[in-house]
């Protein structure tokens, strides 16, 4: 395979916000440590690593992980629904490149929602929570277990936190702007690339290839 591409999965594959800010706030409310007011609060959780910034406000991990296994069942899968343009794009990047989701997400709901939007095929391997909490250190896993260099890896996120992650691990950062971020916070935190539609990141495997500037 020529490069690794790794994917976030909420906010880049499939359209979540509304549901998972809902849920993380009552799962906070359950655990008495209500930290998340407003969108934009749950937001800001996704500044940096969304499991370490809980930690940094409080919040008893184990605690949230014990009342998100009550809360997230519940959560209607059904109203999820993926990003329009995804599928060609997967399809053509996997004849070369090795793909894999990266997230916060647990690999169960992750599973069933790749099945169902038919994205499953395209995808190697699932690291969801259930993996490991730190995405830097999922990405440093998938580097080290499929054997393709840092300079040939790229993740793919929604938020700024992802594109901080990526920058840890030395991979190269790419942001989109459908996500959960905004364009100008994405922005503030300088991604490799920064795109607008999903065939952008066939210019990026392109760029893997060989290509050094910033897009």
């Amino acid at each position: 395979m020529n490069s690794l591409f790794l994917f976030d999965f909420d906010g880049v594959l499939v359209d979540s916000l509304d549901l998972y800010a809902e849920a993380v706030t009552r799962c906070l409310v359950r655990i008495g440590t209500p930290i998340v007011q407003s969108r934009e609060d749950y937001l800001d959780l996704f500044d940096g690593n969304f499991y370490e910034s809980m930690a940094a406000r409080g919040v008893d991990l184990a605690a949230f992980s014990r009342a998100a296994k009550e809360i997230m069942p519940g959560i209607n899968y059904a109203a999820m629904q993926p990003y329009a343009g995804l599928i060609p794009v997967l399809s053509a990047l996997q004849e070369s490149h090795l793909l894999t989701v990266v997230s916060s997400n647990g690999k169960k709901a992750i599973q069933a929602l790749l099945d169902r939007f038919g994205f499953a095929p395209y995808f190697r391997e699932i690291l969801g929570s259930d993996f490991l909490l730190s995405k830097k250190d999922k990405i440093d896993f998938a580097v080290d277990n499929y054997g393709i260099s840092r300079e040939k890896t790229v993740y793919i996120g929604d938020t700024a936190g992802d594109i901080v992650e990526a920058r840890a691990a030395g991979v190269r950062a790419a942001a989109v702007t459908w996500g959960w971020h905004s364009r100008e916070r994405l922005l503030a935190v300088d991604p490799d690339f920064l795109i607008d539609r999903p065939e952008e990141l066939l210019a990026i495997a392109a760029a893997t290839a060989g290509e050094t500037s910033k897009s």
